[in-house]
């Protein structure tokens, strides 16, 4: 890979420890150009915060002599109050691919529509904001482990870049571009990076295990609990893509899924809703005038009948008593002119006396 050096005219590796520099809002920090982009984002869990008023900062490829080398996501404490992480980026320009710098300021500004996980979608970020002082988090991309955190909100994100592209412009890029509301963000005072991001580059850039061409896209170390702690529990390494994944992270081991694509926010099925009943095609009607629908068994008897069924449908009819004419579902013939129900005769009648 072949590495180009250019002098910084804002030079934020070599600003000392102490104070927040202040950068112009036009200025970009470009101390490298590689004439190859930067490799694909790497997918890893975010660690758990380690604290109330911690903000995450996204991981990164830098560059430097060896090649592009990763940067671990970390927590961070903004410089003041209102304060907001705008991740920097690579950019195609002039043939190579430049970085331009990430700074603190008081609105999201643009970072090449890279999508970088936890709530950087690619424009703004929904990981959080600041209301009346105090910075409060949305549950749905941050990872609170075991610290208790009480200012919380809900907010599905919309995800307009689901990819991995690391850069903007060039062959392969994203195609973004600034949006009013981002330009308007580039016109306002800025803070640079703090002392324990420049500090986190460093420790990175010496790691010869976090360079592209040792860890092929999945470092060891992909983010950090606190920044300068590379080692310990609160390391995260990067991980294999999982089926459906395309590099969008979501906190503890969970990514987010491919429904997030698009312009369409995610939908998770409501475990309080009572399911709706499904009637299977096979069920019966039930008959009209709340008659009685015939069972099975009936129905198939019915089916197996013969069609001269005459003889056999009288095997199975009850015989009439003795001395009584007819079936069982035939009454018995009556004389012309006869009465069905004939008067008993007076006793009288029956036994005249003798003359």
């Amino acid at each position: 890979m072949r590495l180009l050096r250019r002098f910084c005219f804002v030079a934020l590796l070599s600003v000392g420890l102490v104070g927040f520099p202040l950068i112009s809002s036009r200025a970009q920090v470009i101390c490298t150009g590689n004439a190859s982009p930067p490799p694909e984002l790497p997918v890893y869990d975010q660690p758990p915060i380690p604290g109330p008023g911690y903000i995450w900062t996204p991981g990164y490829w830098g560059g430097g002599p060896l090649g592009y080398f990763w940067v671990p996501g970390t927590w961070m404490e903004p410089p003041s109050v209102g304060l907001l992480w705008t991740p920097g980026y690579w950019g195609f320009r002039d043939g190579i691919y430049v970085w331009n710098a990430g700074y603190w300021g008081p609105h999201i500004g643009f970072y090449g529509g890279v999508n970088y996980g936890f709530g950087y979608s690619g424009i703004g970020y929904q990981g959080g904001r600041w209301e009346n002082g105090v910075f409060s988090y949305n549950r749905t991309v941050n990872n609170f482990g075991s610290v208790r955190i009480t200012n919380v909100f809900d907010e599905t994100i919309i995800v307009n870049n689901a990819t991995r592209i690391s850069f903007n412009g060039g062959s392969g890029g994203t195609a973004a571009r600034p949006t009013p509301e981002e330009e308007s963000a580039a016109r306002e005072q800025h803070v640079a990076a703090l002392p324990a991001q420049i500090q986190q580059e460093r420790t990175a850039g010496a790691n010869k295990e976090l360079l592209a061409s040792e860890n092929h896209g999945r470092p060891a170390i992909a983010a950090t609990a606190k920044p300068g702690e590379f080692t310990g529990k609160g390391v995260i390494a990067a991980r294999e893509v999982r089926p459906g994944e395309e590099g969008l992270q979501k906190p503890g081991n969970l990514a987010a899924p491919p429904a997030a694509i698009g312009n369409k926010p995610i939908e998770h099925e409501d475990s309080r809703k009572p399911k709706e009943t499904v009637k299977r095609e096979s069920e019966p009607k039930p008959p009209a005038n709340n008659a009685e629908a015939p069972n099975a068994e009936s129905k198939a008897h019915e089916q197996a009948k013969l069609p001269a069924d005459k003889d056999e449908s009288s095997k199975h009819t009850a015989k009439p008593p003795e001395g009584v004419a007819g079936t069982a579902h035939q009454p018995p013939q009556l004389a012309a002119g006869q009465n069905p129900h004939p008067k008993p005769k007076p006793p009288s009648e029956d036994k005249k006396p003798a003359q």
